[in-house]
């Protein structure tokens, strides 16, 4: 078990951070530094044909062990951290045998990790839990993934009893700004289906995600002087509000579940002269995701209406879909995940992901990828931990599904 905690204490503390206003492919030059250290270490372990490209994207292979033919199968996380909070400086602290109390992040800033607001903890008593210091987020998402992904290919590697067909693996920056998968060479990864080891709880399998669009809102006013702006004034940030209070007030993300959408506004930055508002739009199903969208528009057209200079503008871009639709007709590969946790003990937790991985991409690109648990908890934020005993599960459940494929295929 130390052996996991060190070599993912050993990715959460570099910094990866991706910048969404970046046009480049990394869109942080910092993120080479976990990638080279990956390309290092798959080599060091033995993986073969080790590659990374210009855009920083890593894959690797086992071959298979068997001499029948088997599907090649791959599995893929992302390496870089998200924006929405600091990733910076992580110093990851180690709850051994986890009592079910508050645990202190930060006594000097009073920071707690506490079962009573987030209860999944009580999940792990016992457990082993690596957290925050309560001033970063940890990077779980998705260096657990990455932990597990080359510890259980080292596993393999040292376990040659295990039988398997090839596998590839595959290594992503710019995944938490929804370019994961934009550069990713499918062609090259030769696989026949994959798996993103991107989830949270122990157990979770998902097929289904949101579709994604993002939207920009942005409002033209008029300054003049507050003292003469009678009939001249036009305030951006009103006809803002107009806007915000016009959409359906219950269908954001705090108040919504399951396979409900939602409107996000995570952005807002105004003055009198200009206020833009950035949303990201999210539906499981894609009619109501149209409809969505549709929504924004109608709304800013009747505002624009009540006014004689048209102030806003909706800018729409579709992010990605559903990957449901390109899942189904290959079922089988959901069913082996499921058989593989099932075998170790693992009850399988189907369910729709809110939010979306490289797999729903990659799914539209013609690498169909479900999605499994990476065992992390409270992702983006300083209260993010993941117990080191789902990172052993998970890695169980990679070698587990190898070698049931490897049996399945077998004459």
């Amino acid at each position: 078990m130390q052996h996991i905690i060190d070599r993912f204490i050993s990715y959460v503390t570099i910094d990866k951070e991706s910048d969404p206003t970046s046009a480049t492919t990394p869109s942080t030059e910092k993120q080479w530094n976990l990638a080279n250290l990956l390309v290092e270490e798959l080599k060091q372990i033995g993986m073969e044909d080790v590659t990374i490209d210009e855009n920083a994207y890593i894959m690797a292979t086992l071959p298979s062990n068997v001499d029948h033919e088997v599907p090649t199968i791959g599995f893929v996380s992302h390496f870089d951290t998200s924006p929405d909070f600091t990733g910076a400086n992580v110093k990851p602290q180690i709850v051994p045998n986890y009592d079910g109390k508050d645990i202190v992040l930060n006594a000097e800033q009073n920071i707690v990790l506490s079962p009573d607001y987030f209860d999944d903890l009580l999940l792990y008593k016992g457990n082993t839990l690596i957290t925050t210091d309560g001033t970063t987020l940890l990077g779980a998402d998705d260096k657990a993934g990455i932990c597990e992904i080359v510890s259980a290919m080292e596993y393999l590697i040292k376990h040659p009893e295990i039988k398997h067909g090839k596998i590839r693996v595959g290594f992503t920056p710019d995944e938490e700004i929804g370019r994961g998968a934009h550069k990713f060479d499918v062609e090259k990864f030769g696989a026949d289906w994959a798996y993103t080891m991107d989830g949270s709880q122990i157990g979770e399998l998902e097929y289904e995600n949101f579709n994604a669009a993002g939207a920009v809102v942005t409002i033209k006013g008029k300054i003049v002087h507050p003292g003469y702006a009678k009939g001249k004034m036009i305030n951006s940030m009103l006809i803002a509000n107009e806007f915000i209070a016009a959409l359906p007030t219950n269908e954001i993300p705090q108040e919504t579940s399951g396979r409900e959408g939602f409107y996000h506004l995570h952005t807002m930055n105004g003055k009198v002269e200009e206020t833009t508002l950035q949303y990201i739009i999210r539906d499981h199903d894609k009619d109501k995701f149209e409809a969505r969208k549709e929504l924004m528009q109608r709304i800013a057209s009747d505002i624009n209406q009540q006014h004689e200079t048209d102030p806003i503008s909706v800018e729409i871009k579709d992010q990605y879909y559903n990957m449901r639709e390109k899942v189904e007709p290959v079922f089988h590969i959901v069913e082996i995940a499921e058989e593989a946790m099932k075998s170790l003990g693992i009850t399988p937790l189907i369910k729709p992901i809110r939010g979306g991985t490289d797999g729903s991409q990659l799914s539209f690109m013609g690498l169909p990828c479900p999605n499994i648990f990476a065992g992390g908890h409270n992702f983006h934020g300083r209260y993010e931990y993941v117990p080191v005993e789902s990172i052993q599960s998970a890695i169980d459940v990679i070698v587990k599904i190898t070698e049931l494929t490897a049996d399945k295929y077998a004459k």
